[in-house]
């Protein structure tokens, strides 16, 4: 017996197309990498030279999660407060809004 879910399907396409995206940021990786890490997380943040710029590519080591980050992406960082840090924290692995909300 074959166990299968709604979806199925759709998230396999999207696993294979985060898996292409993710080879490609991996092959412009520039420079050395960067560990960081403490008793709740660690993380790795490399360089990635794309056909759009560069990017931060920042993985997590333990979850295999990744993202990257335009300098645009970053800066809004710069203009976040601790409680918008606190919300993501406080909904891990999952959008500070869902697609519905954004």
């Amino acid at each position: 017996m074959t166990l299968s879910w709604e979806g199925e399907d759709e998230d396999a396409r999207a696993a294979r197309r985060a898996a292409a995206d993710k080879a490609v940021l991996e092959a412009g990786r520039t420079g050395d990498s960067l560990t960081l890490g403490n008793e709740f997380s660690e993380i790795r943040v490399s360089r990635a030279a794309t056909r759009n710029g560069l990017r931060l590519l920042i993985e997590s080591t333990r979850s295999g999660q990744w993202v990257a980050l335009c300098p645009l992406e970053l800066e809004a960082l710069t203009w976040q407060n601790t409680a918008t840090f606190a919300a993501l924290i406080g909904s891990p692995f999952g959008p500070l809004l869902t697609e519905e909300e954004a």
